[in-house]
């Protein structure tokens, strides 16, 4: 996947960014500590604040779409679904209430594919 494979490079790009940050106040720290000081509040309040928009574009960021013929997405929970000619879904099951719906994409991209980003009780997809 090529959310996976972008994420990993996120990932190891913040964590050397951490390590030559760390290394950099190392070094500044030897030489003027007040000044390291300084350095480091500011460099803290800044990736905060970066850490803080990341979270919440990274929340929002995965998507809910159904591309297919009478397809269904849902980015959490579906109870129930029917997508054939005259076909019936079954009564509306008792989900699990210890599910959490994913956070990331949720897509339904074939003829009458269903997917969840949670759990799925009932599903016909074919005619009656």
């Amino acid at each position: 996947m090529a959310g996976q494979g972008q994420s990993k490079a996120l990932l190891w790009t913040g964590v050397g960014v951490g390590v030559a940050g760390v290394a950099a106040l190392v070094i500044v720290a030897v030489a003027d500590l007040g000044k390291a000081d300084q350095i480091a509040s500011v460099v803290g309040a800044v990736l905060a604040a970066a850490g803080l928009g990341l979270s919440l574009w990274a929340r929002t960021g995965g998507g809910v779409t159904a591309s297919g013929e009478r397809s269904v997405a849902a980015g959490g929970n579906i109870g129930a679904v029917a997508t054939g000619n005259g076909a019936q879904a079954l009564a509306q099951p008792t989900m699990p209430g210890s599910s959490t719906p994913s956070a990331g994409p949720v897509t339904a991209s074939g003829d009458r594919s269903v997917a969840a980003g949670g759990d799925i009780g009932s599903v016909s997809t074919g005619d009656a």
